[in-house]
């Protein structure tokens, strides 16, 4: 990498700067104290008609302390029960390595799911995640485990995503620059009395210093064997 310690130098004096993430999960994407993300996904599934919208927020508590909330909105078809249950999870790094092109860092997480209506029972969360960057190469890792209350059963999730930056090949000697990246996700979900679903997922992402769009397909890799569609942007703030 051209000049690398300015390219790690380059957070530091702009702090709201975009980063790159995975699609599917948003519990790596680093938060500055007193920063914000936020982010509008649309979710379409080809084989039944579907579409959900789910909005996340991200804010920044400290240097390794952040909340995040997300909410899921079915779109359509419509009917009752359009509302999703709120996730909110709160996140601490418990480990970071900054070097001269890249870090590492592992962070745990905690929180609880709030049901959107009445007829749904809470659970409670926790996992981890963890970050390895490297020139032009990152990998982020997350481990979800949701414990149903009530009558609510036991879920999990894993998503295992590689960001590749396919331009600029160098970041610039002074300033910041818009990239593109490709990203090549596996992901897991489970529900307790069913099997786990696996994923794959084929992605790309223009980051423009304050915003991102992005997008991807999703397909199944055993189970309902279904595709669904991907479309997201954020702002950093």
């Amino acid at each position: 990498m051209k000049n690398k310690p300015l390219a790690v130098a380059l957070p530091l004096l702009f702090p709201a700067l975009a980063h790159a993430m995975g699609l599917r999960a948003f519990v790596a994407l680093p938060v500055d104290k007193g920063g914000s993300v936020a982010r509008l996904q649309i979710e379409r599934n080809l084989d039944d008609d579907s579409n959900l919208a789910v909005a996340n927020l991200a804010l920044g508590i400290s240097a390794k302390q952040a909340i995040l909330l997300g909410l899921p909105y079915r779109l359509s078809p419509a009917g009752t029960g359009r509302v999703g249950d709120l996730g909110l999870l709160y996140r601490h790094i418990v480990w970071q390595n900054d070097f001269a092109n890249g870090t590492r860092r592992i962070g745990l997480l905690g929180g609880v799911v709030v049901p959107g209506d009445s007829g749904r029972n809470p659970a409670l969360q926790a996992g981890l995640v963890s970050t390895w960057y490297r020139n032009r190469h990152e990998w982020d890792i997350d481990l979800l485990y949701r414990a149903g209350l009530g009558q609510r059963p036991d879920s999990g999730r894993y998503d295992l995503s590689w960001q590749y930056r396919l331009s600029p090949a160098n970041y610039p000697d002074w300033g910041v620059t818009a990239e593109w990246n490709s990203v090549l996700e596996l992901g897991g979900r489970w529900t307790q009395g069913a099997q786990t679903i696996h994923q794959v997922t084929l992605g790309l992402q223009w980051i423009h210093p304050r915003w991102v769009l992005e997008g991807g397909i999703v397909r199944d890799i055993n189970g309902p064997d279904e595709t669904h569609l991907l479309l997201s942007t954020r702002m950093h703030f």
